[in-house]
């Protein structure tokens, strides 16, 4: 099957290990990926801010950049859930993009959820050697119904041990601009977010978002901890995780 990866803003400009991490995932799983190189942003931050107009220009885009792909996979809950579930409020039925844009949404996936449910990967390629806990982001969970997947593959890797971390649902504060606008708030949960995985003793903290991952390690450091590891689930899958010093990331 032909996937394009839809690789997201900031996997692209802060970690494109990332973006490398699922290529190498799709393909373990048998797919053809395509990267299309004019992408840019799926227009999220300008939707939650209420410029529709805008959201509507990014669809339009992404319906002609993916053209040709049996699926659309990101390595975000967040991004793939706009184009999901927001994409298609953005247009009415009479709109003459209307439903090329629901037939892009109805094939757009969050990586490990299509790694799962449609690519049948069994087997994740990676090895990680040590504990790990993972954090649930709220767009994949609440909107994409992403929790089993990803600690399903995990429980594939050779050498790693997923222990669960209280109130891992629980959002970490990050939320895109929510963050901005209530900072004391947005801090003040990446520090229970943070203070709940350090409890569980594991090696390193992972998630499916990188705002997410972005915002805890940020509370990790500026606590002082300099060893708890952060990584994108897509990186230990594939077993890309020697890139960067955790403890000085």
């Amino acid at each position: 099957m032909r996937v394009g990866l839809l690789v997201t803003c900031l996997v692209d400009l802060m970690r494109p290990n990332i973006g490398f991490s699922a290529i190498r995932l799709l393909e373990a799983a048998g797919c053809e990926v395509v990267v299309p190189t004019s992408q840019t942003c799926c227009g999220q931050p300008g939707y939650n801010s209420g410029d529709l107009e805008a959201g509507r220009a990014m669809a339009r885009k992404m319906v002609r950049e993916f053209e040709g792909c049996d699926y659309v996979v990101g390595p975000s809950g967040s991004c793939a859930g706009m184009v999901h579930e927001h994409y298609p409020r953005l247009f009415p039925d009479t709109d003459p993009d209307a439903s090329a844009v629901k037939a892009l949404a109805a094939r757009t996936f969050e990586l490990t959820d299509f790694l799962v449910r449609i690519a049948k990967l069994d087997k994740a390629p990676g090895r990680f050697e040590g504990s790990v806990t993972y954090h649930d982001s709220c767009s994949g969970l609440r909107e994409l119904k992403v929790r089993d997947q990803p600690r399903k593959l995990l429980g594939t890797v050779a050498g790693l041990e997923l222990v669960e971390m209280k109130d891992a649902t629980i959002c970490c504060g990050f939320g895109g601009t929510f963050s901005i606008k209530l900072g004391d708030i947005s801090t003040r949960m990446a520090d229970n977010k943070v203070n709940n995985a350090q409890a569980t003793g594991a090696r390193a903290i992972v998630g499916g978002d990188l705002g997410c991952l972005l915002s805890i390690e940020g509370r990790l450091r500026r606590s002082g901890d300099r060893k708890t590891e952060v990584w994108h689930v897509a990186e230990v899958l594939a077993g890309l995780t020697q890139h960067k010093d955790a403890g000085k990331g």
